[in-house]
């Protein structure tokens, strides 16, 4: 018999703030980390992102460590996991898990700076060593995926018995690099991104880490803590950067998560998507929801708070899915205002008290990867 896993902790950084409490009560708030960025050396031309304030990071920061040698990301990434691991002890069947799709990709631009320290390999050791790993780390690198198949993974690992518990870390930041490539594609957003609206044009990017602590160990279950019911991950193979059309990748990784969790659609009771905001993503997903009869479950997108924060959105958006279920609360999909897509899914237009005992999370990125996991509330 399988070991069952619970996310007993979690916590994040972001533009609204640098705790779960506080951004939650930024999104109940209606409030948007998305600003115009203007005469910004990153671009050209303005842009719309959502950015951490490097001056209000270097403060927290020095709250925890006087050591300067930390780059920007890194320092992101140990204040969104130091939290967690004040209060959980590193043992040798302990495993650290980095999500990100870019890591320290800006370090490129410096010429002083060692070409291996770009590497994820490297960054994942490097905070692993921070606070006392001595398991090799794990890095999860999919897309945009990264952040939930980095739950899936630890999931797995733990429930094969190779560790007793996982601390995830997921985070990318605002770059260059990454902001040249998605306007390349003309997929950046004009305005702040309007993820299923008929208005949307396009993605909005955004930067953030998230933290998780997952255990086997029962006797670690407290109020707020979830169970991992199942996971699913399929490639639909469409194309290096376009969406299957009918949804197929994404139809059958939540198939295969609902299969292991031994549950039906009509059960979940909330759904965090996807959600991009561009025309072919959320159409997608769409038509993957309604395939699968979720079309009545109440849907959100994070993204229209937090930009599309890359490696760390499924990590960030499952740490506010979880607070959703904890609270019973809904969020409004912020951005949305008219069906935008071909069917008649339920994106949520408004918050909301609701009962929230089994709820999803999805993510699908470039190369046609799709990952899901269905959670259960420990009432």
């Amino acid at each position: 018999m399988s070991k069952n896993c619970y996310i007993i902790q979690t916590n994040c950084v972001t533009p609204l703030g640098f705790d779960v409490n506080s951004n939650f009560e930024a999104m109940l708030n209606g409030d948007s980390g998305i600003q115009c960025h203007k005469n910004s050396p990153l671009l050209g031309s303005s842009f719309y992102a959502a950015t951490i304030d490097s001056t209000q990071l270097d403060v927290a920061f020095s709250k925890v460590e006087c050591n300067a040698e930390f780059s920007r990301l890194e320092k992101m990434l140990i204040l969104s996991l130091q939290p967690i691991i004040s209060k959980q002890k590193v043992t040798p069947k302990s495993v650290f898990i980095l999500s990100t799709t870019k890591g320290n990709i800006t370090a490129l631009e410096n010429k002083e700076y060692p070409i291996e320290g770009t590497y994820l390999s490297v960054l994942a050791k490097k905070i692993a060593l921070y606070f006392g790993f001595t398991t090799e780390p794990i890095v999860v690198s999919n897309a945009c995926v990264s952040g939930v198949l980095a739950v899936a993974v630890a999931n797995r690992m733990i429930q094969a018995g190779v560790y007793e518990e996982a601390f995830l870390v997921a985070g990318d930041e605002v770059s260059e690099f990454v902001l040249s490539g998605f306007n390349s594609f003309q997929a950046m957003s004009e305005n702040p991104c309007k993820p299923y609206d008929k208005d949307r044009n396009g993605v909005t990017l955004g930067e953030a880490t998230a933290a998780v602590y997952i255990s086997s160990d029962e006797s670690k279950i407290g109020k707020g803590s979830i169970k991992i019911l199942g996971d699913g991950s399929v490639n639909d193979a469409n194309h290096i950067s376009g969406p299957s059309r009918t949804g197929e990748g994404l139809y059958r990784s939540i198939s295969s998560a609902l299969k292991e969790a031994y549950i039906n659609p009509h059960q979940i009771d909330y759904l965090s998507a996807h959600g991009t905001a561009t025309l072919y993503n959320d159409e997608m997903e769409a038509i993957a929801f309604s395939r699968l009869g979720l079309q009545n479950v109440p849907i959100n997108s994070y993204k229209g708070f937090f930009g599309h924060t890359l490696g760390a959105s499924g990590l960030l958006e499952t740490v506010f899915a979880i607070e959703c279920a904890n609270r019973n609360q809904l969020i409004a999909s912020k951005g949305y205002n008219e069906n935008g897509v071909s069917q008649n899914i339920n994106i949520i237009h408004k918050n909301a008290k609701k009962e929230i005992t089994y709820f999803l999370k999805t993510a699908s990125g470039f190369g046609g990867c799709n990952t899901a996991v269905v959670f259960e509330k420990i009432k």
